[in-house]
Parts: C-alpha cells; structure tokens; sequence
C-alpha cells in the first residue's frame, strides 16, 4: 500500500517515513506544499498525509487544488493546530480525517487503517483500458486472447500507467514510486520494465500500447484504427 507523506520538518518525515515502512508501507515524501500537490495529481496513491503548515502552498490549499481536480484520494490531515475551527476548515476542504501533534504511533496508524480501508472498499480490483484488464488482486493481465500474471515491479509500472490514462508520468516518477528514492538502480531500469511490458501487450494482442515522449516519460493509450 503506497503513501504520500506531505511534512516539511525533514526529521519527523524520516521518522514517520520509517515507522510506516516497518508496518508495510511504501511512502514518498515531500517536504512543500506544491510538491505535494504535484504527486498527489500524478501518482496513484491508496492515502495521503498532509501537513497543514508547509512552504509554498500551505495543506488547506493543496487539499481544496485536489478535490477540485477530481482527486478522491483519501486525506489525513497533520498539525499542531488543535483548534476545533481549523479542525473544521481541514475536513470541510476534503480531509478524511484529522490528527493533532504530537500523536502515538499507534493512533497514527489506527487512523491510516481506517482511511485507506474506505478507500477499498470504493476501488474497483479491476482496471481496464481498451481490451486490456488488469486484476489488482491476482497481478493478471488479460485479454480475450489469454492473461500473463505479472511481477510486483511491472504490475506496479502498467497499474500506474492504467491509472493514469492518457497523462504523461516522467521516468522520475517510476523511479521514485517503484523503486523509491534511495535505491541504487540505474534510471535506465524504467526502459527495461517498459520493454518487457510492451512485449507482454503484444503477446495479449492489447489494442492499447505505451507511448514514449523522449527524455521525458511514457503515456499509454488506446491504437487508433
């Protein structure tokens, strides 16, 4: 399950980044409000938790700019401010939920349950594009003309790329959500996954095909007759 971690104090970020691998989690974090805007607009995040108070644009402005662009992604909200009043604005903008600092881990991670559970509960297990469907259940690619269980890493690649339909997602995006910021893997290692996925849409006869945009990404679309 892929988080979004919007928090600006670099030190409760990596703390909170490695609690929440512990439990299972993959996290991005970010450290200002419109990086956080920026990922949450083009990743396909199961939650997001956002600080309040950041640079450049502030969580109530990021929350309100996501919701008005169609992003139902579920949000807790973090920050000091224990106001009921702010309380309010953060849920009547489109959080989910709300935690006031400081907070228990468990309490943290009682609450990312319960949000990220609602959102299954709403999401389809099978995405599908063209004549193309993916299970997110059994990691299966399908078409009439037969199914390929896919590895982690390519399930992870096309499920980004069906998500996200028709929009450009850099090779920076892939690296970082895939194989995460620290890893060692060269950048190159995106082509590699690109090709073999094509192969496998090929192999499936998918009407739908992965777009290259040099330098800068890829894009999956429908062939046009």
């Amino acid at each position: 399950m892929r988080l979004l971690l919007a928090e600006d104090e670099r030190d409760l970020s990596k703390a909170l980044c490695a609690i929440l691998k512990h439990n299972n989690y993959s996290v991005d974090p970010v450290y200002n409000g419109e990086d956080a805007y920026d990922y949450g607009m083009s990743e396909n995040y199961d939650g997001i938790i956002l600080d309040l108070m950041m640079p450049k644009m502030n969580g109530i402005d990021v929350l309100k700019k996501l919701r008005q662009n169609g992003i139902s992604t579920p949000v807790l909200i973090l920050t000091a401010k224990a106001q009921t009043e702010d309380k309010i604005l953060g849920l009547d903008s489109g959080a989910d939920d709300y935690l006031t600092k400081p907070f228990s881990t468990g309490e943290l991670l009682a609450r990312i349950r319960a949000m990220t559970r609602r959102k299954s509960e709403f999401s389809p297990n099978l995405l599908t594009l063209g004549n193309l469907s993916l299970n997110r259940e059994t990691y299966e690619l399908s078409t009439d003309s037969g199914s390929i269980r896919l590895g982690n890493k390519e399930f992870q690649m096309i499920e980004m790329l069906m998500s996200n339909a028709g929009r450009l997602i850099s090779t920076e995006q892939f690296m970082e959500r895939i194989w995460g910021y620290e890893t060692e893997a060269e950048i190159n290692v995106v082509w590699v996954y690109i090709s073999y996925l094509r192969k496998k849409l090929s192999s499936l006869k998918a009407n739908i095909e992965i777009k290259a945009t040099r330098g800068v990404g890829y894009t999956l679309e429908e062939i046009k007759c």
